[in-house]
């Protein structure tokens, strides 16, 4: 269970805060949900209670967690399957579950993939929204605003824009 003010992930949309557990109906069901503010696009989520653990929403990383991704994102890329239809369905997957570090190993390889232009037009996509949601979780741990920490993830990737 969480609590009001906690950081958490909400896979596949990026990291929020938990503004406030509520009761709402919601076709004729009667729910209570944690309402996350997200840090990307400044939305607000509801998420029913009971379905949290099944969704994958958890709290965020800590310093430790935070150190390990920047020796990923400045280190060599994980080698990935050359088939990008294949390598698209496995980091669509490992993005649906949400670990940072895999996250982390999608945007370093994406993002040396794209260097060299050899990116389908959905795995830039997909470049984009990786990189928005581990900049986000960075962004919560450091306790920054997301474009320092987009700035300071920039940098380590060596890019100048997407």
């Amino acid at each position: 269970m969480f609590h009001v003010g906690d950081k958490v992930v909400y896979p596949m949309h990026g990291a929020g805060i938990i503004e406030s557990i509520e009761d709402r109906e919601v076709f004729c069901k009667r729910s209570r949900y944690y309402i996350i503010k997200m840090i990307l696009g400044q939305i607000k989520v509801m998420v029913p209670i009971d379905k949290a653990g099944a969704i994958g929403i958890r709290k965020i990383t800590d310093m430790e967690g935070y150190d390990q991704v920047m020796r990923i994102l400045s280190g060599n890329y994980k080698i990935m399957d050359k088939k990008w239809n294949k390598r698209y369905r496995e980091n669509e997957a490992k993005l649906k579950e949400g670990n940072i570090n895999d996250i982390a190993e999608i945007v370093n390889y994406l993002n040396y993939m794209n260097k060299k232009g050899k990116l389908s037009t959905g795995e830039k996509k997909m470049l984009v929204q990786s990189r928005q949601m581990l900049v986000s979780e960075l962004a919560l741990i450091k306790n920054v605003c997301y474009e320092e920490m987009e700035r300071d993830v920039d940098k380590i990737l060596n890019i100048c824009e997407l």
